[in-house]
């Protein structure tokens, strides 16, 4: 049992570290951006480096870097989008009669680059690795990216908790493809089915315990997940989820290059007024 703890707890360090490193960058003046971007490219291709080596080893250490370098990896990717490297065609707000399919298109729009790059990611990943008997980077990479887009969907639709203060100035167009609402259709078919699948990982973790790395790979990937559930359920709970990165707000700047103003709430420079919200 001290395997899986350790692994559930490094899967939660990694988690909240990677999240605020990620934030803390993308608060700084736009004039750090090409600095944070180049060392950003840097490290993702060290991590898709890391992830080949460690594919064909089969220790508890090699499940861990496998982890790690997928982590590292996806906040890289990350990275390209918040801080405008790779967004999408579309760089205007939501026409305020724009409703249905042809929202949902011109949403797309808004980050088309940066998902067609995630998904030249995985490919590239799957196929470096194919066969290879350590698969936990691409497992990794896998649920970050699926609970990615099922936020996104769910955020696209309506929740009460949008964060709209977690986004950069330059995006803040896309708060008028955001829709509030108590609750959408997808919500709770996003958090059932992630809880199914972490449960059943957690199941499969604790009966392959003579694999020491079968059974840590799949607690590091189980834990991830829940950590992906938990983000979903940050999205309808009364919960001030910000507080858990108040280091990586802190610093933010109020305006290009000046320093937040005395008595702001962190973030707050981002508050923009929305577009009515509207069906999907």
């Amino acid at each position: 049992m001290l395997d899986h703890a350790t692994a559930a707890l490094f899967a939660l360090f990694l988690w909240w570290v990677g999240t605020g490193v990620v934030l803390y960058l993308d608060g700084l003046p736009a004039r750090t951006f090409r600095w944070s971007l180049a060392g950003s490219l840097a490290v993702l291709a060290a991590s898709l480096y890391g992830l080949v080596l460690t594919s064909e080893g089969t220790r508890i250490s090699d499940a861990y870097l496998a982890f790690g370098c997928a982590v590292t990896l996806w906040g890289c990717l990350e990275m390209t989008y918040f801080m405008g490297l790779l967004t999408g065609p579309r760089k205007t707000p939501c026409p305020a009669d724009c409703s249905g399919p042809r929202r949902f298109l011109l949403a797309i729009g808004t980050s088309l680059y940066h998902e067609l790059a995630v998904v030249v990611a995985a490919a590239v990943l799957a196929l470096l690795t194919w066969n290879a008997p350590n698969q936990v980077g691409l497992w990794t990479f896998t649920v970050l990216w699926l609970m990615r887009w099922s936020a996104k969907l769910n955020v696209f639709l309506g929740v009460p908790n949008l964060n709209e203060n977690w986004l950069p100035q330059h995006l803040s167009f896309l708060h008028s493809y955001m829709g509030r609402r108590p609750m959408n259709h997808l919500f709770p078919f996003s958090v059932t089915g992630g809880t199914l699948v972490a449960t059943l990982l957690w199941v499969e973790a604790l009966a392959v315990q003579s694999d020491p790395f079968q059974s840590v790979g799949l607690t590091l990937v189980a834990a991830l997940l829940a950590l992906a559930v938990l983000e979903h359920w940050f999205l309808v709970l009364p919960v001030p989820d910000e507080a858990l990165w108040s280091w990586a707000f802190r610093y933010r700047a109020d305006d290009e290059g000046a320093p937040p103003k005395p008595g702001a709430r962190p973030g707050q420079r981002w508050q923009v007024e929305r577009c009515p919200t509207r069906g999907p």
